[in-house]
């Protein structure tokens, strides 16, 4: 009972002292010691805090130490955790015993102590030694080992200055701090810092900390100047004790005082624990001119003349789309717009919502941290969100808490396809106020973007009908889009270029496309032009390499009785060779079949020997056929001892020995530098001219594949010329599983994008992963190695090159096409700024009409699509398929064993399935994501074919099935198909049920 009763006293001082207690806790080194809370709970404070602030994550643990194992001493264990993690403050308020309580006066001493730093903040950190004087504390008791390793690591990291916000930000947490700090100043020879905060003109007195300390008459305010300041603090505080008050007090007693600016300040009365992120964080953005390190940590939001040009319609509260290009600040625009939206809101007592979409993953954390969170975390909530989040917490629930969501589109389409069901929590169009679009050329077609966009529309439309019936309208967001070029949409005319610029702009019911004009100037020098030139490598020289590679497919050709019309190494061979191949695997011609992929491997070398060097083009060859035997021999499972069993048909036989018959004489051309790629040699030499002419060079090589950009990579770091000349290189590729080669994952892009930042590398092998949207520092070189798509592409990539006295380049062979596209790119791109202009000066009445017909063509064409899709479904029972192995047309199963996992996985629930295949180990997927994990390879037991990979869902064992590896027979339609994606297959699965399967998974 008395444990009972000691608990409800400590949730009753909890709830009393909140908003101080929320100023004094350091969220991680209260978790390190608090042993009984939850993982669960753990990682969602800690992810507040990380994404939100200390202040948000204080709260969040305050909830699950509310929340957490009553009795068992947890209270107790609370408590110990804040005293031994450095927030002795804390402690002292959460106490039951009431022991150590601050009076109300004593914290108004302490309050105002707070504030004498605050006014003296700037001159602390111009002029503290900051490891000396945390050192000294250290020795006094006022910090911990652990203060002190942050801040050394601060200073260390950031300089100076920076470290010293750290210490000042953890110093006013303390208990009795503010006398002890005097002295270790004094004692570290920053007497005069000591004074001017005692306000002691002689230096003999201090100003002792009231806490525990006000009643010692020798220790009390004796000097004039400091009892002023404190007294005249006090008259204009108007203190009160309930600590709810967010208003700054220095806004009031010293606003207009040109000693200290408002943001130097911005902590003030009821917000001290934001010291860790107010003084303690430096924000920077890499589209600003501004000093490297601040006295503040919330720069000033201000627009250049030519971003506020553009912004003006959005600040009214019109749509729009603004373009404007790489580095010239689109997003700090956003900000900007997001925050006067906000203001005006607050202002007017309307709810105000902003929501973010972006189509990349790493964008949704550069956007919140470099940006949004800088400039607007002082007065709104706003928060980060992706696939790769870890907060637990529904989507629906996070819009509720937060003022500014930035995340991935996708998130916000599931979230309103959840909507629409009536068992599914969602959100809808109408809870946002703003919403904007980073990238908003892909608002097109079937994209994410233009799928949201759709339901806007639709909701525009009803509302008009609405409107005529004199009924309630559907709230609707402001619309902001952004993009740096809208592009032509593949369009060979003025007149198409203008339809594809309209088309855009009707997507995002967009009043007008905002591009610079009166402020051309300007921007001009803001975003600087890089000097272009062109590298034209000579494809004519002898190449015995592809010689022997044409022969050995010509072979292949002959002995399958394939005979294509397009050439060796092209994409129309590529395209030629995959068709085959799926023709002859529904017609269970099985030899075609794997001529067929073999050819196809052929080809990639092809390519790869056209665009790196054979070695590279040899290794892919050679791991493919190591990877063929392995598949084609099957080996006991109970006896290790037991010889290999080969499963090769007569045509394995035939493709396996083909190579290893020409294996020897290829890997000794691959040796012949004399042979070597002259596209690497133009490639050497721009490289090597471009990083020695600048002091500090930084580059980006964009390359067409994931293999190309690590066998780049490889060859960089094989030549001890690029290490002479200071290249220190990495590759940087995709996160998906779209490719054979292994992806990156977020953490690995992150890193590396770092390290370029950092100056730890200078030099990125990308693929197109790195043209838009990541904030990749300023370039002095961009190189497009053979690669060229269209004229957004280019005007990306060629933003990444806005150093001073930059160069862009295209290193293309001659006969490869390359050059002549990038010319076409270059047409389109002046089409696309003339199409843009003319749209511009198009009559309001005619612009409108046009958009409006626009609209209703995609809401006609989505709907009309969608029927065409009902119709399509296959609505007959599912065990009316069934799924062949590709290779060997031995029947698998039937459509009623497949079951999906979360809406994506598909999994054969067959009870015998274990019998048709072996597994075998999976390089390429060995991550873990969410309640599964990637296993082994599943291959089919008498053929070797790949048929998915095992995944382990809640501790079942499961095989995930690739369709495309499958000929799938209709049997009332007495068809067969080959299908690339399930969601293209016409028929809807049934979801996997945990509890039906666990026990006969248990029983086998």
């Amino acid at each position: 009972m008395a444990g009972e009763l000691r608990d409800e006293r400590f949730l009753y001082m909890i709830s009393c002292f909140r908003p101080r207690l929320k100023q004094f806790i350091r969220v991680q080194p209260v978790l390190d010691r608090l042993p009984s809370l939850s993982a669960e709970d753990r990682e969602k404070v800690r992810a507040t805090a990380l994404q939100r602030g200390e202040v948000e994550g204080a709260e969040e643990l305050l909830r699950a130490v509310e929340r957490g194992p009553r009795g068992c001493g947890w209270f107790h264990e609370f408590l110990q955790a804040l005293e031994h993690g450095g927030c002795g403050m804390a402690a002292c308020y959460v106490n039951p015993s009431l022991s150590q309580l601050p009076s109300p006066a004593e914290e108004a001493d302490h309050d105002l102590c707070v504030h004498l730093v605050q006014l003296l903040h700037s001159t602390l950190v111009d002029s503290m030694r900051t490891v000396q004087v945390a050192e000294k504390c250290l020795q006094m008791g006022i910090f911990q080992d652990e203060d002190l390793d942050g801040i050394h690591t601060v200073t260390e990291n950031r300089g100076n200055r920076e470290g010293a916000r750290e210490l000042l930000s953890r110093l006013v947490q303390k208990k009795d701090w503010f006398s002890r700090f005097l002295i270790a100043l004094r004692e570290t020879q920053h007497g005069s810092l000591a004074d001017d905060l005692s306000g002691n003109i002689g230096g003999t007195k201090d100003k002792q900390n009231g806490m525990k300390n006000s009643t010692n008459k020798e220790t009390e305010v004796t000097s004039q100047p400091d009892y002023a300041i404190l007294e005249d603090l006090k008259q204009q505080e108007n203190m009160n004790d309930n600590f709810s008050s967010e208003n700054n007090l220095l806004e009031t007693s010293i606003g207009k005082n040109s000693v200290v600016s408002e943001s130097d300040v911005s902590i003030g009365f009821g917000s001290v624990s934001n010291l860790n992120e107010n003084l303690g964080q430096s924000c920077t953005s890499s589209d600003s001119d501004e000093e490297e390190s601040r006295a503040s940590p919330e720069p000033d939001l201000v627009l250049r003349d030519y971003q506020m040009e553009v912004a003006k319609p959005a600040l009214n509260g019109e749509n729009i789309i603004i373009c404007l290009p790489t580095g010239s600040g689109k997003t700090r625009v956003a900000v900007y717009i997001t925050k006067d939206h906000l203001d005006k809101k607050k202002r007017a007592s309307e709810p105000g919502k902003v929501i973010v979409l972006v189509n990349k993953v790493p964008l949704v954390e550069q956007h919140l941290r470099k940006e949004f969170s800088p400039f607007l975390k002082r007065w709104y909530h706003v928060i980060g969100l992706s696939g790769d989040s870890q907060l637990k917490i529904s989507f629906p629930e996070v819009v509720r808490r937060n003022d500014v969501i930035i995340c991935t589109a996708q998130i916000l389409e599931n979230s309103l396809l959840n909507a629409d069901k009536e068992d599914e929590e969602g959100v809808r169009l109408s809870d946002f106020s703003l919403i904007i679009i980073d990238e908003c050329h892909h608002t097109q077609k079937e994209g994410v973007y233009n799928n949201i966009m759709r339901r806007y529309l639709k909701e525009k439309k009803k509302n008009r009908k609405l409107a005529k019936e004199n009924k309630p309208l559907i709230p609707q967001p402001q619309i902001l889009g952004l993009t740096a070029s809208p592009g032509v949409g593949g369009a060979t005319s003025y007149s198409k270029a203008e339809e594809h610029i309209l088309k855009i702009c009707a997507n995002l019911d967009a009043c007008s496309i905002m591009t610079v004009e009166e402020r051309a100037s300007q921007l001009k020098n803001q975003v600087k032009e890089p000097f272009k030139k062109t590298v034209i490598a000579d494809d004519k020289k002898k190449d015995p390499f592809r010689e022997r590679i044409t022969e050995i497919m010509t072979e292949i050709q002959n002995y399958c009785q394939l005979h294509p019309k397009s050439e060796f190494g092209t994409q129309p061979y590529e395209q030629w060779v995959i068709r085959e191949e799926k023709k002859a695997a529904k017609e269970e011609k099985r030899k075609e079949r794997v001529c067929a992929e073999h050819l196809k491997k052929y080809n990639d070398a092809l390519q790869i020997n056209d665009a790196i060097r054979m070695v590279d083009a040899y290794n892919h060859l050679n791991n493919f056929y190591k990877d063929e035997k392995s598949k084609k021999t099957e080996r006991s499972d109970d006896d290790d001892d037991a010889p290999a069993v080969s499963k090769q048909d007569e045509t394995d036989l035939f493709l396996i020995g083909l190579f290893h018959a020409k294996k020897k004489q290829l890997k000794e051309l691959a040796r012949m530098p004399e042979y070597e790629n002259e596209k690497l040699t133009q490639l050497r030499n721009t490289l090597m001219e471009e990083f020695t002419k600048t002091e500090a060079p930084r580059g980006i090589i964009f390359t067409k594949t994931r293999l190309s950009a690590f066998a780049l990579f490889q060859w960089i770091k094989d030549n001890p010329k690029f290490e002479e000349v200071g290249i220190k290189a990495h590759y940087l590729i995709g996160a998906g599983h779209s490719s054979e080669t292994k992806p990156m994952t977020q953490n690995e892009q992150r890193e590396v994008i770092d390290k370029f930042r950092g100056g730890n590398l200078n030099l990125l092998i990308a693929t197109t992963v790195a043209e838009e949207g990541l904030d990749i520092k300023e370039c002095n070189i961009v190189i497009r190695y053979g690669l060229v798509t269209n004229e957004i592409a280019m005007v990306q990539a060629r933003g990444r090159a806005r150093a001073d006295d930059s160069t862009y380049a295209l290193v293309a062979s001659s006969g490869s096409g390359a050059v002549e596209r990038e010319y076409v790119n270059i047409f389109r791109e002046k089409m696309m700024y003339k199409a843009i202009q003319h749209v511009q000066k198009m009559p309001q009445e005619e612009y409108l009409k046009k958009i409006q017909n626009y609209q209703c063509q995609s809401i006609v064409e989505k709907e009309m699509k969608a029927k065409r899709l009902q119709q399509k479904t296959y609505k007959k029972n599912a065990s009316l398929i069934t799924f062949l192995c590709k290779n060997c047309h031995k029947l698998v199963c039937s459509g009623e064993d497949i079951r999906v996992i979360e809406n994506m996985h598909h999994v054969s629930v067959k009870r015998d399935f274990q019998s048709l295949y072996h597994t075998r180990e999976n390089k390429t997927l060995q991550d873990k994501n969410a309640d599964y994990q990637t296993n082994g390879e599943v291959i089919c037991k008498d053929c070797g074919q790949a048929w998915g990979n095992m995944m382990v869902h809640r501790g079942l064992d499961l095989p995930c099935l690739k369709i495309m590896n499958f000929v799938i027979v209709f049997e009332d339609k007495k068809t067969k198909e080959i299908f690339k994606k399930w969601r293209e297959l016409p028929i809807e699965f049934p979801g996997f049920d945990y509890a039906a399967h666990c026990p006969s998974s248990d029983e086998d």
